[in-house]
């Protein structure tokens, strides 16, 4: 699975830090959503399309 957590992020000139902090979360989380060691769970997933202005199937993408 592909994610532009990072590319959203950047777009709105966040840091890792106020990302996380919008969304509930440690920016370690933050920083291993984006390189896509773990998977969010649903709920962080959505609360972080929500906090960059986007949908879930826009940050995440399944590779083929």
């Amino acid at each position: 699975m592909k994610n532009k957590i990072s590319d959203f992020r950047k777009a709105q000139n966040l840091t890792q830090r106020q990302l996380a902090e919008k969304v509930g979360i440690t920016y370690q989380s933050l920083q291993r959503y984006e390189k896509g060691t773990v998977l969010p769970i649903v709920d962080i997933a959505i609360r972080l399309a929500e906090a960059l202005n986007t949908t879930v199937a826009e940050l995440f993408q399944f590779e083929d």
